[in-house]
C-alpha cells in the first residue's frame, strides 16, 4: 500500500478536451468533500468534476454527468492498480466540442489520473492492526511506558474490576509486542483482536 507524500496533477487534451487529473492526500470522506468543493470553485467553466475516493472504509465514485461508469470508474480502477490508500482522485473536464464516446471517456479518464500518479511522490504504508489488553490496575502504568518505547498508541482506556485498552500498533510489530508485553507483566494479560 502507499499513500501520497503531496498532491500531484497532470493535465492531457484529447480531441480538443482538456482533463486535468489531479490527486490529494485526505483522512475521511468529509475532507475529500472539502477538497471537491474547492475544485468546483477553482474550475467554474469546466463542464465535469469527476471524482474517486479511496479511504479507509469510506471509498466512494461519482462520474459527475459523465455516462455512467465511463468516468469515476477508470479512475478507481487506476488507484486501485497503484495500491493506493486514503487519496482522492478528481479529474476536471473542459469539453472541446468533440464527443469522445464511451470508450474514448474511459481511456482518458484514467488516463488522466494515470498521468497523476506518475508525477507523484509515494511513500510505503504499513497495515495497522488493533488489539484488545486486559490488565491489572497496578500493571497498566508498565503497559504504557511499553507502549511508548515501541511507538503502540492507546486508542482507548475502560476501566471495571480490570483495565481494559485498545492499543493500534504495525501488524508487523504485533506478534513481538504480545510477548514483550507478556514477559514485562509476566503473563498477567490477555490480548484480543479489537472489534
Amino acid at each position: 500500500m502507499y499513500k501520497l507524500a503531496a498532491p500531484a496533477s497532470a493535465e492531457i487534451v484529447i480531441k480538443k478536451s482538456r482533463f486535468i487529473g489531479m490527486l490529494f492526500s485526505v483522512a475521511s470522506r468529509a475532507e475529500a468533500q472539502l477538497l471537491l468543493a474547492g475544485q468546483r470553485r477553482q474550475h467554474p467553466g469546466a463542464c465535469h468534476v469527476c471524482w474517486a475516493l479511496v479511504c479507509d472504509g469510506d471509498s466512494g465514485l461519482d462520474d459527475d454527468g459523465e455516462p455512467s461508469g465511463t468516468a469515476a470508474k477508470p479512475m478507481y480502477n487506476v488507484l486501485m492498480h497503484k495500491d493506493l490508500m486514503n487519496v482522492l482522485a478528481v479529474v476536471v473536464r473542459y469539453w472541446g466540442g468533440i464527443k469522445l464516446g464511451a470508450g474514448g471517456l474511459t481511456r482518458a479518464y484514467g488516463q488522466a489520473i494515470s498521468e497523476a500518479v506518475k508525477n507523484a511522490e509515494l511513500q510505503p504504508v504499513e497495515p495497522e492492526c488493533e488489539r484488545r489488553c486486559v490488565l491489572q490496575f497496578a500493571d497498566e502504568s508498565s503497559l504504557r511506558r511499553l507502549c511508548e518505547q515501541q511507538h503502540v498508541t492507546v486508542l482507548d482506556a475502560a476501566y471495571a474490576e480490570a483495565v481494559t485498552l485498545v492499543l493500534r500498533m504495525k501488524v508487523s510489530q504485533a506478534r513481538e509486542f504480545e510477548a514483550s508485553a507478556r514477559n514485562l507483566l509476566r503473563g498477567a494479560l490477555q490480548f484480543s483482536r479489537a472489534a
